[in-house]
């Protein structure tokens, strides 16, 4: 297995977050070869300007940044209102428009079985933008009211199971599509 970096990103600015824990503990639980990098700049992006694509505010310059050093995006976003958290939306809103996020492998992560209406609504702008979601590494975990941290993510079995082995599919996904672009370039 060749070294991979994937960038999560949380959906919630939340202190105490089932999303951020459960990326968090992804970070912990992925192999030796694999390293999850938790974006924290979600709430530095300002509002997406297009005007201010051509001066791109730092905290914009750093996601695109981290992004483009990755081979794959994790993305745990919360349901608000039947729809993505406005943050979550905002971040993708800035990525529209780069070239960092055009086939770039995706999964997603629920936290919240009984919340399928943004996760429905994360695929369909994912796609819009040319991202790849790959399938079955996508998990739905039941975090919602479990009082669990990221700790209590990794030490707790019917949560960690899925998530670890949603991220093994993820990363599959992501070296089947490296082996796919080398031999579309032979």
């Amino acid at each position: 297995m060749k070294p991979l970096n994937i960038l999560a990103i949380s959906g919630s600015l939340r202190k105490v977050s089932y999303n951020t824990a459960a990326i968090e503990a992804l970070s912990r639980l992925a192999p030796d070869q694999v390293t999850v990098k938790v974006y924290r700049g979600l709430g530095d992006l300002p509002l997406f300007n297009p005007d201010l694509e051509s001066q791109l505010p730092a905290a914009v310059a750093d996601l695109k940044s981290a992004l483009a050093q990755s081979q794959g995006l994790i993305i745990a976003s919360p349901e608000y209102a039947h729809g993505i958290s406005g943050v979550m939306k905002n971040a993708l809103d800035w990525l529209v428009s780069g070239e960092e996020f055009v086939y770039l492998p995706v999964m997603l992560i629920n936290t919240s079985p009984r919340a399928s209406h943004a996760q429905a609504a994360l695929r369909e702008v994912v796609a819009t933008m040319s991202g790849r979601i790959i399938d079955n590494a996508c998990v739905s975990v039941p975090l919602l009211s479990s009082n669990l941290d990221m700790e209590g993510v990794i030490q707790t079995p019917e949560i960690a199971g899925p998530l670890q082995k949603g991220l093994q599919q993820f990363v599959a996904g992501i070296e089947a599509q490296g082996e796919a672009d080398d031999w579309a370039s032979v």
